[in-house]
Order: C-alpha cells, then sequence, then structure tokens
C-alpha cells in the first residue's frame, strides 16, 4: 500500500528494477505477494504498488475470473514458499464484468471461450441482481472480488493458512480515475 500511495502522489522508487535486482533473483525469488488482476492494460499490478523484478506473483484474468489453473497458480507462492500475501484486484470499468453482466442479464451466451468468464461470474452476477446499486456493473465488480477473496480464503489449502495467520487474503478495488488501491475484504489486523 505504501507503494500505490507513491504510484497516486507521482513520487515512485522504481525499487528492484536495475541489473543487480535482476542478478539477485536469476537463481531463486522469493516474492512477498500474490496479485490476481484482471487483463485490463491499465491495471499493471507491478506499476500500481511500485514494486519491481522479483517482488509480485501477478496472475491476469479476465474480472479476476478462476478456475483450477487460475487458483494453483495463486496456491503456488503461499504453499511452495510461505508467500504471505494474496490480493485479488478489480477495478473501475471492468469491460470483462461489464460483458458478463450484459450477458448474464439478457441469458445471451458469449462468443467462444469468453463464455467461460461470464460463468465464472455467475455468484456475483447473482448478487448483484439481487441489489444492483446505481451502477450495477460496478456493483458486481465489487461482489466478483469479494466472492474470489473469499473463495481462495476458504479453499481447502488456502483456509488452514489463513487461520493460523500466515497468510493474509485480500480483496482490493482500483480506481482508474484516482490510481487509489482501496482494500474491500480481508485487511490484515
Amino acid at each position: 500500500m505504501e507503494g500505490n500511495k507513491r504510484w497516486v502522489s507521482g513520487k515512485l522508487d522504481h525499487p528492484d528494477r536495475d541489473p543487480e535486482r535482476r542478478e539477485l533473483v536469476a537463481e531463486a525469488q522469493d516474492p512477498f505477494g500474490v496479485v490476481l488482476a484482471c487483463i485490463d492494460s491499465r491495471v499493471a499490478p507491478e506499476l500500481i504498488f511500485d514494486t519491481g523484478l522479483g517482488d509480485l506473483y501477478v496472475l491476469r484474468t479476465g474480472g479476476q475470473a478462476i478456475g483450477p489453473v487460475v487458483t494453483g497458480s495463486v496456491e503456488y507462492g503461499p504453499l511452495t514458499g510461505g508467500t504471505p500475501l494474496v490480493v485479488v484486484l478489480g477495478h473501475q470499468r471492468c469491460g470483462a464484468v461489464e460483458a458478463a453482466y450484459t450477458s448474464l442479464k439478457a441469458g445471451k451466451p458469449l462468443p467462444g471461450n469468453l463464455e467461460a468468464l461470464a460463468k465464472a461470474m455467475v455468484p456475483a452476477y447473482e448478487l448483484t441482481a439481487k441489489n444492483p446499486g446505481a451502477d450495477p456493473v460496478d456493483t458486481m465488480t465489487h461482489h466478483q472480488i469479494e466472492v474470489t477473496a473469499e473463495g481462495l480464503r476458504t479453499n481447502a489449502d488456502l483456509g488452514p493458512l489463513v487461520e493460523k495467520g500466515a497468510l493474509g487474503v485480500v480483496g482490493a478495488y482500483y480506481s482508474l480515475d484516482t490510481g487509489r488501491v482501496e482494500v474491500l475484504t480481508g485487511a490484515p489486523a
């Protein structure tokens, strides 16, 4: 979050982005966090958290949609190296969530494998359909973050690490307008 404050203010440190760091992490890595973000080109975790090479495991899927391969990839750091933090990072004006929302509301499947994204977001859509708020797509984005983070926080492999305090799973929302990341769920005490 300190890195995000630097991003918002424009006073960036650009840490861990030099040949010495590249040489240091060439043989092994020890990232301090896993970020599951959207594929959106405007949401680059290494930039918005002002981090560098070897600092984060980063996964990107449309609307933070998950399935077994993505979940396994999120689990990799915490289960094999003790990475202590997972951040599910959604964002303002998410095109993937908008496409899923529109498709699910109309009952019209998305083309090709995009339909898998919509299916993965059905739980967030169902929560949104009950109370869409002023901006249903933004409401669904918030639900998608929360549902995904809660699913990871309580899954069979990560759940025990969360319970004993060895892992935090945080749901967060990125404002495209301000650059600020807001923690929604799972903030460490």
